[in-house]
């Protein structure tokens, strides 16, 4: 990637994959400059997002970023807390993070998944003031939908390896209760 287009990458606006009723809409901290650059979800080659959905059960293979528009197919959406693109996550302001938790709700109130799965539960807790939620379901719902705080899967989050995501990311297909990675298991 060159200079230009890291720049011209922070003014894109990566389109969400979404469709009405999905099992799962996954909803990450913002887009990365590599995503914004490809306009593909989680396309950076040190994120895990991809590996850990295909280890989890929520795909029969692993699927890569240009092929994201499968999901929907399986039940499964992505779009973002925060949609201006930035190297880290860091860059965001608290601010951003609020603003994206309401554009998020009515988001997720208009199309209807049955869950909503952040994955950063830092992200969660600040876009909608849950300051002690912790990874796993949550009590509230979010537009309707039930939520489910995911780790994040940038390679960054040395916490988690591939392995023990792919157990939490087992834990909520498990909790959506479909067969797992049946095509056209939407609910």
């Amino acid at each position: 990637m060159t200079r230009e287009d890291t720049r011209t990458a922070r003014d894109r606006v990566v389109p969400d994959v979404i469709a009405g009723g999905l099992r799962v809409l996954f909803c990450g901290i913002n887009p990365s400059i590599m995503t914004a650059t490809t306009g593909h979800h989680f396309a950076h080659p040190g994120n895990r997002f991809w590996p850990v959905l295909h280890l989890s059960g929520f795909t029969p293979r692993r699927l890569k970023p240009s092929e994201q528009r499968e999901l929907p197919a399986y039940g499964l959406g992505i779009t973002n807390v925060v949609a201006r693109p930035t190297a880290r996550a860091s860059e965001l302001e608290a601010e951003e993070y609020r603003e994206g938790g309401r554009v998020l709700s009515a988001k997720v109130e208009e199309f209807g998944p049955s869950w909503l799965a952040v994955v950063g539960v830092t992200a969660y807790r600040t876009a909608f003031g849950e300051r002690h939620a912790r990874i796993g379901p949550q009590e509230r719902t979010v537009g309707g939908a039930r939520v489910w705080a995911l780790p994040n899967p940038s390679g960054l989050n040395a916490h988690w390896t591939v392995a023990t995501m792919a157990e939490e990311y087992a834990r909520l297909r498990e909790a959506v209760g479909e067969h797992p990675a049946v095509a056209g298991g939407q609910r």
